[in-house]
Formats: C-alpha cells, sequence, structure tokens
C-alpha cells in the first residue's frame, strides 16, 4: 500500500497522519519528535486543540523541511462567518509560524447556524490566493454537503468524521468517495479502550503478532480512509505507524465492518450550534 494519497486537487497528503487532540502544550516538542522519528509527516490540530503554536514551535525546532510536512488545522464553530474565518485562519496561520497551510477544515457544520457557505467561500478565496494547499470540512452529513456542493465553487478534498468499528459510516463514505471527497477517521480507535480487548480484535492481531490497535488503523487504511490516530505515549506513537507490513483478509475485515453499533461517541453534527461547545 502506497502511504501517500493524491487529493482530488492533486495535492498528496500521508494517509497516516498524526493527531494532536489534548496534547498539552508543555509535552508537545517530545510528542512531536517521537512522531518525526517514527515517520509521521502529517499533523492534525485545531484552534480548539489550544495548542497550535506549540507544535508551530516543534515544526520550527525540527530538522525537518517545511515542505516534508502535512499540516492541517481547523476553523472553531465561533470564528464562521466570511471576514472571521479570514481573521481566524491568519491567527492561526501566525501562531503555528507557517506561510501557509496544507489544509484548512471546517471544524462542525453547525447547520443551524447556516454560516458554513459564507465560511467555506472564505476557505475557497484563501486557496486561491495560496494561502492554502487544500481545504475541506469536519463532521459533515450528507445534507450538509449537497448544500455546500450546490452552493459554493471548491469540492472539500477531506470530509473528516467520528469513524470506528463500532460507528461505521460506510453510506457517507460511499457518497463522499462519490463526490471525489476523502474520508479521514477521527477518534479511529474509539476512546475509552474498550476495543483493544475486544476478542476478535485480539484474534485477528494475534495471527499477525499485531496490537488491536495496529489491526483497527489497518483496517480503516484498507477501507481508503485516512486516520489520524492520537497518543502521547512513545511505544504507543511507534506502534500506530507500524501498519504498513501486513494486510488484513477480506473476511477479516467483513468481521471488522460487522462489528458496527451505529454507536456514536461524541455530538451529532445537526445539534452542534455555535457557542454550545467551550
Amino acid at each position: 500500500m502506497e502511504r501517500n494519497i493524491k487529493l482530488n486537487n492533486g495535492v498528496v497528503m500521508p494517509r497516516l497522519g498524526f493527531g494532536v487532540y489534548k496534547v498539552d502544550s508543555d509535552q508537545m516538542l517530545s510528542v512531536f519528535n517521537t512522531a518525526i522519528a517514527s515517520g509521521y509527516r502529517a499533523f492534525d490540530t485545531a484552534y480548539f486543540y489550544f495548542n497550535e503554536t506549540a507544535i508551530g514551535e516543534a515544526i520550527k525546532a525540527s530538522s525537518v523541511p517545511r515542505e516534508e510536512l502535512f499540516i492541517t488545522t481547523k476553523l472553531w464553530n465561533d470564528h464562521q462567518g466570511y471576514d472571521s474565518t479570514i481573521e481566524a485562519f491568519n491567527a492561526s496561520l501566525e501562531r503555528l509560524g507557517l506561510d501557509y497551510l496544507d489544509l484548512y477544515l471546517i471544524h462542525w457544520p453547525c447547520p443551524k447556524d447556516d454560516l458554513f457557505i459564507e465560511t467555506y467561500r472564505a476557505m475557497e478565496d484563501l486557496y486561491k490566493a495560496g494561502k492554502i494547499k487544500a481545504i475541506g470540512v469536519c463532521n459533515f452529513k450528507q445534507e450538509h454537503l449537497e448544500k455546500l456542493l450546490s452552493e459554493t465553487e471548491i469540492v472539500p478534498v477531506v470530509n473528516q468524521i467520528e469513524y470506528h468499528p463500532y460507528f461505521n459510516q460506510s453510506e457517507l463514505q460511499s457518497y463522499c468517495e462519490s463526490k471525489g471527497i476523502q474520508i479521514t477517521a477521527w477518534s479511529p480507535l474509539m476512546r475509552g479502550g474498550e476495543l483493544m480487548t475486544h476478542e476478535k480484535l485480539v484474534a485477528i492481531g494475534e495471527k499477525y503478532h499485531k496490537t488491536p490497535a495496529q489491526v483497527i488503523i489497518r483496517w480503516h487504511l484498507q477501507s481508503n480512509r485516512l486516520v489520524i490516530p492520537k497518543s502521547v505515549t512513545p511505544s504507543r506513537i511507534e506502534e500506530n505507524i507500524k501498519v504498513f507490513d501486513f494486510e488484513l483478509s477480506e473476511d477479516e475485515m467483513q468481521q471488522i465492518n460487522n462489528m458496527n453499533l451505529n454507536q456514536r461517541q461524541f455530538r451529532d453534527p445537526s445539534e452542534v450550534k455555535i457557542g454550545d461547545m467551550k
């Protein structure tokens, strides 16, 4: 399997990236350096993670050239709207200490506030100005995407959504793929650790001398999803990227697909409104 994928606008992005949600600023340099040493080159942050400055400092201190890194951040709900999107983007870029972003995403659609169209149009203008290599969305359901595609010009390159074995959004993935939109799985291992002892995943892992986490990440990759696992533990950071040396069978893939419980762990995107998540 190729480690990179070409997005719908020709930009090349690593299939497996590193999420930094809840990575504290004082941990960031150590975590970032461990991830770099393990082979990660894509890093996913957001305004709402409050660690853009810390990851920017880690990037600056790194010996890896900027052009070899793929940096994603996200526009927070409270900053939706055309002018505030431009302002928020510039502030994120400054905190990160970068001249451009590889990928900028709308964090939540907040459909009841009905601002995501003008928000996205601001992102289109930033993209056309060369400030962003690619633009996309997070947590958009099909109806949100249909509205976006009908009222804007540039097809999002990705839709980053909650996706794990207990919450398999295969229908949304199929729709996105039909439009050329790549799915990225967030919370790919599911919070709480329950899946790490699941009998089925343990058994599959034992066959390949892999952990349940590695099996799940491989399942995502073989299902044509980008994936951004997060950890601050050096051994797990290294473990999570060692998934390119084995391949799950069709039967094993189906076994994991069949684990779906339609069990969303986080908020329903249709219900999230501006100002109600702090």
